[in-house]
């Protein structure tokens, strides 16, 4: 009999020790347009992919960017993220594969629009993107979402199903504009609705070495944020704007220019933290 209680012991603190990993959520947002929030979106999400990690992004834009960026065309996509929130499809039904290796996709539309005010007066209205994706997220490394440049419901819903955000902010003029009502946000978000929210990072992209202005503004993120910055700085790149026009991520458009490369760096860079975070909690 204490054999077998030995054993039963030993299995269970094996099992707790070695649970399957469940997916990381991490949400891209800035209320704030024109920062690389897509851009970045689905360049992380394909450079995790080809880094071997098992990607999902969700295009919670209804400007749909991400998915028309990754060669999906949305019109003939069967269901898509305003399906998966207003529960009207499973996650899994509303997946679609892309050309870039290890990355899947749920695709947006302008229908998406109709959802803040579709779901405004429905119970746990904050808590729809989170129960969807429920049952998929152990099924991926990474779960990306993309999304929109508002604070509204949407991207309310991204935060609370997420476990970490990423902020993207372009090494410009008004680079610090809106920041500190989003931080203000994700810190509702944190007391409100989601306890376990963590900011990812501060990732500065657009950056020109030749402008004084770009440095100035790395400078002074730095300076303010510190380690909640990454390291990985985007630097502008025309193949970065000319890729979504091809339907492809920078990765398969041009794999040896500067935005393909920063991209590989920034997914390296964030497996790593994650990794370093694992051995420090053990």
């Amino acid at each position: 009999m204490q054999n077998q209680i030995q054993i039963i012991f030993f299995l269970y603190f094996y099992i707790s020790k070695s649970q399957i990993k469940m997916g990381k959520i991490i949400a891209i947002a800035n209320q704030k347009g024109g920062v690389g929030k897509t851009t970045t979106a689905v360049n992380l999400a394909a450079a995790l992919g080809v880094l071997e990690k098992k990607v999902l992004l969700i295009d919670a834009d209804p400007q749909a960017n991400a998915s028309s960026g990754l060669g999906v065309d949305i019109e003939k996509a069967p269901a898509g993220t305003y399906e998966l929130l207003e529960h009207e499809a499973t996650a899994k039904e509303t997946i679609v594969k892309t050309n870039s290796p290890n990355l899947d996709l749920i695709p947006s539309h302008i229908d998406l629009v109709a959802v803040e005010v579709e779901l405004v007066n429905k119970p746990n209205r904050e808590f729809m993107l989170k129960e969807a994706v429920k049952d998929i997220r152990d099924d991926y490394d990474y779960v990306l979402i993309d999304c929109a440049p508002s604070l509204g419901l949407i991207t309310l819903n991204a935060l609370t199903a997420a476990d970490s955000v990423i902020v993207p902010i372009q090494c410009e003029y008004f680079a610090l504009e809106g920041l500190g009502k989003l931080l203000n946000t994700i810190k509702n978000v944190q007391q409100i609705h989601n306890p376990d929210l963590n900011i990812e990072g501060l990732l500065l992209t657009m950056y020109d070495a030749r402008l004084k202005l770009s440095n100035q503004v790395v400078d002074e993120v730095k300076k303010h944020f510190g380690d909640m910055v990454f390291e990985t700085v985007i630097q502008r790149n025309v193949r970065l704007s000319e890729a979504p026009s091809f339907g492809e991520s920078i990765l398969e458009y041009d794999a040896t220019s500067k935005g393909a490369v920063n991209y590989i760096n920034l997914a390296d860079e964030l497996i790593n933290k994650e990794q370093q975070t694992e051995e420090n909690e053990e």
